[in-house]
């Protein structure tokens, strides 16, 4: 498809589909803004808040949705999952809203962690295979933009909200509730994915899962979990537990931290449209993905080296920020589109994300107990993991600009 046959309705069904990434990051970045009220209230353990990361949209309960959503969405389609799994988070995020006990918090993030894991794959699949073959960066970019609209709009409620106390976040969830029984009735409109329907009539039999374990789908699963893998160590753990971190290490007020987290997110929203979303699908996606990298471990090292106070956070903000919007997580949504045919297509992203999101919840049960005996030493861990992260994705980095879906596929074939 090219840009000039580009039909109206593809942004906007980018959009609807887009919205699974502010859900999801609007859920993580709530949770974290309550996390410490939370504590608090229920007094939580060191242990009961490593729980609350680890199963909710950030991490395990997320990376189950999506293996099983992913595998559901080629197999049924792409509108299916997306449309029907806002119900099941519209559930969790009702305990989330009406919480009187600490098992309906636990509950009711897991349920929304599988819900926003199933939604990932199928509306990334969408964006891809229906996007124009010189837009699909373009595409994906406004996803991002989303991602990173999402905690904006949590974390300027939650400021806005600091005076009610555990009133506020019970707001915040609820208009997370609200969009996602808007987005249930909006979805219901869009079509389906041409490609996916081409696929289900093509004469040619549909390669079996275990085939993604072969090949050059394997050299692909392990290069995309590697680079996003470690980047998204240290992103979950920033998106999750950076307002406590600011609260307890750095000892500044819930107002601040929360001025602070929602600044970065302004930021790398201004940077995927302004680099990602006008470069990746023009230039060498692999040097784009390589200055990224070296932008943010100099910005992660900025914690490792000095004191945690907020003029460091607010450059550590910028740099990491700024890094970011053309970095792993956007590249991860692309190339996980791009290098797997249609019919396995959200199989395989369904099964990256959930590699990621489950390693990141095991480690997320560890890092409160490491921020109570040195921040420093957990911030160079995260240096270490930027690194290995730019490394992996400039060794690994595919060349996929202007390319279609069927061009790509049909280089693999001949590999």
């Amino acid at each position: 498809m090219t840009a000039a046959a580009e039909p109206k309705e593809n942004w906007r069904d980018t959009i609807l589909a887009g919205l699974a990434n502010y859900i999801d990051a609007g859920s993580i970045v709530a949770g974290g803004a309550a996390l410490a009220l939370w504590e608090t209230d229920y007094a939580l353990s060191k242990d009961g808040v490593g729980i609350i990361g680890a199963i909710g949209p950030n991490a395990i309960g997320a990376g189950i949705g999506a293996l099983i959503g992913g595998w559901l969405c080629d197999r049924l389609g792409r509108k299916t999952i997306y449309q029907w799994d806002m119900l099941i988070y519209a559930v969790g995020m009702a305990l989330l809203v009406f919480a009187m006990a600490p098992w309906m918090i636990f509950l009711g993030f897991g349920i929304v962690g599988l819900a926003v894991g199933a939604d990932i794959p199928a509306s990334w699949s969408l964006i891809a295979e229906q996007a124009p073959d010189d837009r699909r960066g373009k595409h994906s970019g406004v996803a991002q933009v989303l991602w990173y609209l999402g905690p904006v709009v949590v974390l300027l409620m939650s400021l806005a909200l600091t005076s009610l106390g555990s009133l506020g976040p019970r707001i915040v969830f609820a208009h997370l509730l609200v969009i996602a029984l808007g987005l249930t009735f909006l979805r219901s409109r869009m079509k389906e994915s041409v490609r996916w329907e081409q696929s289900q009539k093509s004469d040619v039999k549909r390669p079996p899962v275990a085939s993604l374990f072969q090949g050059k789908y394997l050299k692909s699963i392990l290069g995309l979990v590697g680079m996003y893998g470690f980047w998204n160590l240290w992103a979950g753990t920033n998106g999750f537990f950076f307002p406590y971190i600011l609260q307890t290490v750095g000892d500044t007020s819930q107002a601040t931290a929360v001025s602070i987290q929602a600044l970065s997110f302004a930021i790398g929203m201004a940077s995927i449209y302004f680099v990602f979303m006008r470069l990746s699908d023009k230039v060498n996606q692999r040097t784009l993905f390589a200055w990224s990298a070296v932008i943010q471990v100099v910005g992660m090292a900025l914690l490792a080296v000095f004191p945690l106070t907020v003029p460091v956070a607010l450059l550590y903000v910028f740099l990491l920020q700024f890094g970011g919007g053309f970095g792993a997580q956007s590249f991860f949504q692309l190339w996980s589109s791009e290098m797997f045919p249609t019919a396995l297509r959200a199989t395989a992203q369904g099964l990256c994300f959930a590699i990621v999101r489950i390693t990141l919840g095991v480690f997320s049960f560890f890092v409160p107990l490491l921020t109570a005996t040195g921040f420093t030493t957990l911030a160079w861990i995260l240096v270490g993991f930027l690194v290995i992260s730019g490394v992996i994705g400039w060794l690994w980095a595919p060349r996929n600009e202007g390319k279609s879906l069927e061009q790509l596929e049909a280089e693999r074939q001949a590999a």
